[in-house]
């Protein structure tokens, strides 16, 4: 965070404990991934709504479609924060999906502070 972006560097499903089980699962491989960002940004005080900038490796571009129709599912009224998506063939722990996000740090309420 740097009080106006919060940046959740590239996280794959092997990062996440048992994530193992869903590798080779494009879908399945997002869904975790995206789940588990979710989750991050709650604890920064934020949700996906607040996501303005997202990076996407896959290892094949072939998979494209079912990474997106997975991806979808988390943005509501197709609102999508501006996305690249590029082939990197070799990710971390043999994961197929790898994802970046950048999201706005929400205004924080005004203080009751009596002074």
């Amino acid at each position: 965070m740097d009080g106006h972006y919060i940046f959740l560097s590239g996280l794959t499903v092997t990062d996440i404990q048992g994530g193992e089980a869903v590798l080779g699962d494009i879908a399945e491989e997002t869904r975790w991934v995206m789940r588990r960002l979710a989750r991050m940004l709650e604890y920064a005080g934020a949700s996906l709504a607040d996501v303005v900038r997202v990076d996407v490796h896959l290892t094949s571009l072939d998979t494209i479609h079912t990474m997106d129709a997975a991806y979808a599912e988390f943005f509501e009224n197709h609102s999508y924060p501006a996305r690249t998506c590029t082939e990197s063939p070799r990710l971390s722990g043999g994961a197929n999906v790898e994802i970046t996000l950048m999201a706005r740090q929400p205004a924080e309420p005004p203080s009751s502070r009596e002074d």
